[in-house]
Order: structure tokens, then C-alpha cells, then sequence
């Protein structure tokens, strides 16, 4: 526990506990920027599937369940 104490007080003292929490706020920002376009991406691929389902059903070809 000393262990973990002693290093938050140095990351206070110094400037590189500044430099972490910017680093942090990079991660986050990258982070949602790759959740949204997952999602977004996601979205495309479904939308994609339900047309070619909705093309099978309508075609002689087979179905789509």
C-alpha cells in the first residue's frame, strides 16, 4: 500500500503526472472515436444483410429466415 502511495506523490510532484492524465484523455477521445465508427460501421453491415434477406424473399432463389 506504501508502494502505491509513494507513487501517486511522485506522479504530484512531477510533471509527468500532468503528462499522464493528457495521455489518458487521448486514450479516452481515440477510444470513442473507435466505439462510434464500430457502431456506425455496424449499422452499414445489418442494413446490408436485411436488403440481401429482403432480395431472397422476394426472389425465386431460397429464403431468408
Amino acid at each position: 500500500m506504501n508502494t502505491i502511495l509513494n507513487t501517486v506523490r511522485r506522479f504530484r510532484e512531477e510533471e509527468n503526472g500532468a503528462a499522464m492524465v493528457e495521455y489518458s484523455i487521448l486514450v479516452g477521445i481515440i477510444s470513442a472515436a473507435a466505439i462510434t465508427a464500430i457502431i456506425m460501421i455496424g449499422g452499414y453491415v445489418t442494413g446490408a444483410f436485411e436488403d440481401l434477406c429482403t432480395d431472397l424473399n422476394t426472389a425465386s432463389a431460397g429464403s431468408c429466415t
